[in-house]
C-alpha cells in the first residue's frame, strides 16, 4: 500500500531512536555532520543529545580519542566509525597545496611521522607561516594546510581536539586500506546505502542530491557513485509516489511505525530535518537555516532549531544562553494553538536542554 503522508512522518523518527552511549548512536547513524557554530551548541553535539539521555555539549569532543570514530567527509564533514571511513578509502585526490608546496609537504608528513601528533600551530611555528589562501578567500598557514590535505588524502588522521582545533596524527589503518581496499562497488553501493538509511524515508531527488554532494568523499568516483545510486533506485530500494512526489526508503524496512508523542526540538543539521524539501512536502511550511542570511531578511532567526509535536514540525525555537539561564524563544507556525499539553510537554523538553548545557533555570518568551 501506498504510505500517506503520516506514516512517512513517523517512519522518518526512527532516527531519533534512543541509544545507549555515543559509540552505539555513531554506529547507528554512520554519519554525523559537524558545524562549528554553538547556538547553543555545535551541530554534532545537538544530534547525539537528541538520542542520548545523559549527553553533555563537548562530550564528543571529550571522548572522541577512545571511540572507533573519525572525522571525514560524507557528505559533508562530520564524524563516522571505522567501517563507514572504510568506504571513502583510498581517497585519490590531490589538492593543490600539495602541488604548491611540494617541499612543505614532504617535510609535514616527515614531522607528522616523527611527533606522533601534531598541532597546527607546531606545525607552523617549526615550518614556518608561508600564507596561503584558504577555501573561504582568507589567509591560511600552509602548513595548516597541508595538514588539512594530507588529512583528506588519507595520509593523517585527526587524533583529537584541543580548544575545538584539529590534532593531526599519522593513519595507519588507512595506509592498510591503500595495500587491501574494499571493492569498489562495495564502497559506493555501501555509501548510497547509508544515506538512504540516515535520511529515509526521503524524496528520490533528495537522495540524488545527497549523492551529488558525496563527491567530497569520493572526488576521484563521482561518476560511479551515480550509477550506484541509479541501480539503487531501480531495484535495490524500497519507493511509493506519495502526493505526486517519488519518495525511497531501505528494503528492510517497514514503514508503520508507532506516532511519537510529545515536543522534541532538534538541531538544523539532525537527519531528521535536514532534507528541506522533505520538511516542507510532509510539514506543510518552511525551515530555513537563516545563519548566514542578513539579519533584517531572517524570519525565523539565527540558528532556529525546529520543534515538534508528536510527528508534526509546529515551530522553532531559538535558545542562547543568558548568564546561567537558558532562554528559549519559541515560535509556532500559523494554526497551531499553544496548548496545555503543548507547553507541559515543550517544559519537559527545554529541561533536557537545560541539563546537556549546563544552565541554572529555563525561561520561556514566546516568539
Amino acid at each position: 500500500m501506498t504510505p500517506t503522508p503520516s506514516v512517512l512522518r513517523a517512519a522518518a523518527f526512527r532516527t531519533l531512536a534512543p541509544q545507549p552511549g555515543v559509540q552505539a548512536a555513531l554506529n547507528t547513524l554512520g554519519f554525523v555532520q559537524a558545524d562549528p557554530i554553538r547556538a547553543p551548541a555545535r551541530a554534532q553535539d545537538l544530534t547525539l543529545m537528541a538520542r542520548l539521555p545523559d549527553y553533555r555539549a563537548g562530550d564528543l569532543e571529550r571522548l572522541y580519542p577512545a571511540l572507533d570514530a573519525e572525522e571525514d567527509l560524507l557528505p559533508n564533514y562530520g564524524f563516522v566509525p571505522r567501517r563507514v571511513q572504510a568506504l571513502l578509502h583510498p581517497r585519490e585526490v590531490e589538492p593543490q597545496v600539495l602541488q604548491s608546496h611540494p617541499e612543505l609537504a614532504g617535510a609535514v608528513r616527515a614531522l607528522l611521522e616523527e611527533a606522533g601528533e601534531l598541532h597546527p600551530r607546531q606545525a607552523a611555528a617549526q615550518l614556518g607561516r608561508g600564507g596561503v589562501v584558504n577555501a573561504w578567500g582568507g589567509q591560511s598557514s600552509a602548513a595548516t594546510r597541508v595538514l588539512e590535505a594530507l588529512h583528506r588524502r588519507g595520509e593523517a588522521r585527526v587524533v583529537r581536539r584541543a580548544r575545538g582545533v584539529r590534532v593531526y596524527g599519522p593513519a595507519p589503518h588507512l595506509a592498510a586500506l591503500r595495500l587491501n581496499p574494499l571493492p569498489e562497488p562495495d564502497r559506493l553501493r555501501g555509501a548510497v546505502h547509508l544515506l538512504a538509511e540516515l535520511y529515509g524515508p526521503l524524496p528520490e531527488a533528495s537522495l540524488g542530491y545527497l549523492v551529488g554532494l558525496s563527491h567530497l568523499g569520493f572526488p576521484h568516483l563521482h561518476g560511479a557513485l551515480r550509477a550506484a545510486f541509479r541501480t539503487a533506485v531501480r531495484g535495490e530500494l524500497a519507493g511509493a509516489v506519495v502526493d505526486g512526489v517519488r519518495y525511497v526508503w531501505p528494503a528492510a524496512w517497514t514503514l508503520e511505525a508507532d506516532t511519537p508523542r510529545g515536543v522534541r526540538v532538534v538541531g538544523p543539521f539532525d537527519p531528521l530535518v535536514w532534507d528541506r524539501r522533505r520538511f516542507a512536502h510532509l510539514h506543510g511550511w518552511t525551515y530555513r537555516f537563516e545563519a548566514y542570511t542578513p539579519a533584517p531578511r531572517r524570519r525565523l532567526g539565527y540558528y532556529a532549531l525546529p520543534v515538534f509535536q508528536g510527528e508534526r514540525a509546529v515551530g522553532w525555537a531559538n535558545l542562547r544562553l543568558d548568564g546561567p539561564a537558558l532562554v528559549a524563544e519559541v515560535g509556532l507556525v500559523p494554526g497551531v494553538r499553544r496548548t496545555a499539553a503543548f507547553t507541559r510537554s515543550l517544559k519537559t523538553e527545554l529541561a533536557r536542554y537545560r541539563t546537556f548545557l549546563d544552565a541554572a533555570d529555563v525561561q520561556v518568551v514566546e516568539g
